[in-house]
């Protein structure tokens, strides 16, 4: 049994704190800086991007090869398209998130001038006026508006108060956490992720966990948007395992327990033996776990194999319903992605070859390619 105990307490403390502060891809600051704050006070070295990429560090016996677990810091949001001549915003959104999950959204718009709040609605929003087009009108993002909570009944009124096309737009997690375990919020994509990464280092830091080479905990700010780890990587990494849901749609293999392995993404099967050492880790220490494949969904490995680093990369999620939209998660399965983390990085290193970035055949890995046997007696 290599996993650690995970203070579940603080790990829901963590997403609380996180869920506080708006982070819509391009607007992180502010989180980056909340999460460095707990990331030194867990006794942990980091470094900072230009943009805000956080890469903490904890050495091991040896640099290589080194290996990395990323969780990504932003949110999806909206930014203000157009001041419209009734005094309201047009928005578009940032990330891809259905205007369905906009309506009715309280938000923040951060201008220049300061903040406002406001509400996103749809274009016909009174039945008392519109009657029964509220429901027939188109759904879509031309067809939804925002609120602002100021006297502005004009465009040039939204341009007095400092509004600008341009403007991010932080739209309400309103979470819940519910005495059952379960969370309802918007934005636990990948706020839990963040919080399991954060109690998978508390708990590490604890027990004085020094493995057996360096691990890199990094925490991306443009995930949403296709970026993520594209430029947070360092020479010596090796491997990559992303933290981020897994979703609990009809026709996936998802659960909101336990720990969801994924095998494959739309941009293809995640590292062979990356994947199954995760899931004997699972196996050896009493995680509850199963595998799925995601078609239409891609993490910060994608973004940093994209960008040209030469790493095995995995995914393991935590159970999410309804993703990008009122998300739903169970605190089981956030404290079983953070005991997977422990078990990861106390494990021993398993592909010698892979602390050189080039190399020989000597060491190469196999994979299985026997026929497999099978009793006879079982076709009788």
């Amino acid at each position: 049994m290599t996993k650690l105990d995970i203070d579940v307490d603080y790990l829901s403390g963590e997403l609380k704190r996180l869920l506080s502060v708006d982070s819509p891809s391009g607007y992180t600051d502010e989180v980056v800086w909340l999460a460095c704050r707990e990331i030194d006070r867990l006794g942990y070295g980091f470094e900072l991007t230009r943009r805000g990429a956080i890469r903490a560090v904890l050495r091991g016996e040896k640099r290589r090869p080194a290996r990395s677990i990323v969780a990504h810091l932003d949110t999806l949001g909206a930014q203000v398209k157009s001041l419209k001549p009734n005094g309201r915003l047009e928005v578009v959104p940032i990330g891809h998130w259905s205007s369905r999950f906009a309506e009715g959204a309280r938000c923040t718009v951060y201008s220049d001038a300061g903040s406002y709040r406001g509400t996103i609605l749809p274009l016909k929003a009174s039945g008392h006026t519109f009657n029964e087009e509220v429901d027939t009108q188109p759904t879509g993002w031309p067809y939804v508006e925002l609120r602002i909570d100021a006297l502005a009944e004009t465009a040039d009124d939204l341009g007095a108060l400092g509004i600008a096309i341009g403007d991010i737009i932080g739209i309400d997690p309103q979470p819940e956490f519910l005495e059952n375990g379960f969370v309802v919020s918007r934005h636990l994509d990948n706020k839990a992720g963040v919080a399991c990464l954060l109690a998978a280092m508390e708990a590490m830091s604890r027990a004085g966990l020094k493995p057996e080479v360096d691990t890199y905990f990094l925490f991306t700010v443009n995930e949403e948007v296709g970026v993520g780890a594209s430029s947070v990587m360092t020479p010596d990494i090796a491997s990559l395992v992303s933290i981020d849901n897994g979703t609990t749609a009809p026709g996936q293999n998802s659960r909101e327990f336990g720990v969801t392995v994924s095998m494959a993404d739309q941009t293809g099967p995640f590292d062979w033996h990356l994947t199954r050492k995760l899931v004997r880790l699972c196996q050896d220490n009493d995680i509850a776990f199963q595998k799925d494949v995601f078609r239409y969904y891609r993490s910060d490995a994608a973004s940093a194999i994209e960008a040209g680093a030469d790493i095995r990369t995995a995914l393991i999620t935590f159970g999410i319903d309804a993703s990008h939209g009122y998300e739903r998660i169970h605190l089981h399965a956030l404290r079983s992605v953070a005991e997977l983390v422990t078990a990861y990085v106390a494990s021993p290193i398993e592909i010698p070859r892979d602390a050189e970035r080039i190399g020989g055949l000597g060491g190469f890995t196999h994979q299985p390619h026997e026929p497999a046997e099978q009793d006879a007696s079982a076709l009788e």
